[in-house]
């Protein structure tokens, strides 16, 4: 019979790091249960993002990890994943049908920030959860190119809209409502109330996440954004460019003033590897994201390559997570998106729901 102690499995859970997040599995509130019974031991842990690639190797690691424990034989581990809501902005309330908003921004276009949005909404989607992307590029929207959509969206009440649908993704963007070819001249006020009605008049259905593809800059629709729709958590896109860097230090900074958390940086184009004899150069310089991350404190999420696939991948409207799911670059895509969902899984929660609406009345 083992005498194994439950304090003694916490304190080996304690030393274990989950890769996602950087914290222990104790620390992060991972652990759900731990039961020994004779000489077997379960250890149930619940994640609080998605992670449908790596939850076996995980079950593996931990297993393995427990291993030198004394006299004990059979070590279960069971993984599960609950996504919950989590807090944003004060006075604002999250949206009833979306547990989590994620604002992608860059400082300047041409970093790819909207190829980067569709292919992380997709691997979040991929990973295991229930995922939207909203166009908020009410200039330039890119989206409905990206996911092979075209047309406008379905009403079923005649007030609002069914979000179209692309590889399990519910999507909105202004570039379902015009014709592509028709340039969208509109003063600031309009763009902003533009985006704030796609957000509000779209029928999501229950997403764990909603990723809003940002135009590049810090100008009125970001702002709007920022201060004014629920947003849990930012990402930055950038290169390693030196000026794309300074123009991204000024979106990180926008979200810092309004209480947004930055969860991570992440830097595209870093390498760009030859197709025809394999030899690697840093186009755009190296190293950039990395020390805007260190520098303002905040996570480097991850590098993404320079790669022809990925632009033709997204012209040809089928992404690179759904093209190549398997290659390389799809993968650095869900690598990164199970690093944003965890880190976010870490921030404070909204727990606004669990508590009924309180009226007070004259009687």
């Amino acid at each position: 019979m083992s005498s194994i102690e439950k304090t003694a499995v916490e304190q080996l859970l304690s030393t274990f790091i989950d890769p996602n997040h950087g914290l222990d599995l104790v620390s992060a509130k991972s652990v759900k249960s731990i039961e020994i019974n004779d000489e077997s031991l379960t250890v149930h842990l619940e994640l609080g993002y998605p992670a449908n690639s790596i939850i076996e190797s995980l079950q593996t690691a931990v297993h393995n990890h427990l291993s030198v424990l004394p006299g004990i034989k059979t070590i279960s581990v069971l993984i599960t994943v609950k996504i919950l809501s989590h807090a944003v902005q004060q006075a604002l309330k999250p949206h009833p049908h979306v547990k989590n908003i994620i604002a992608v921004a860059s400082g300047k276009g041409g970093v790819g920030k909207s190829t980067t949005s569709v292919n992380l909404a997709l691997a979040l989607s991929a990973e295991g959860a229930t995922v939207g992307i909203l166009d908020a590029d009410i200039y330039g929207p890119s989206i409905p190119t990206m996911l092979g959509l075209s047309g406008f969206p379905d009403s079923i009440d005649n007030k609002t809209m069914q979000p179209k649908m692309a590889y399990n993704l519910q999507t909105m963007s202004i570039g379902y409502l015009v014709e592509a070819d028709q340039a969208m001249i509109w003063r600031g006020p309009m763009a902003t109330n533009a985006l704030q009605q796609l957000l509000r008049d779209t029928q999501w259905s229950e997403l764990d996440y909603l990723i809003i593809d940002l135009p590049p800059g810090t100008g009125d629709i970001q702002l709007t954004l920022a201060q004014q729709i629920p947003v849990s958590g930012a990402l930055i896109v950038t290169t390693p460019q030196d000026i794309a860097l300074i123009d991204a230090q000024r979106g990180l900074a926008m979200f810092a003033k309004v209480n947004v958390p930055v969860l991570g940086v992440i830097e595209n184009m870093s390498l760009h590897i030859c197709s025809a004899c394999g030899h690697e150069e840093a186009i755009f310089g190296s190293g950039g994201g990395v020390i805007m991350a260190e520098t303002n404190k905040v996570d480097f999420l991850g590098a993404l390559p320079l790669e022809m696939s990925i632009r033709q991948d997204a012209d040809a409207g089928r992404p690179t997570v759904i093209a190549n799911p398997e290659g390389r670059p799809a993968q650095l895509y869900k690598e990164i998106a199970r690093k944003t969902a965890a880190r976010l899984a870490l921030k404070a929660k909204d727990f606004s729901s669990r508590f009924p609406t309180i009226v007070v009345q004259n009687t």
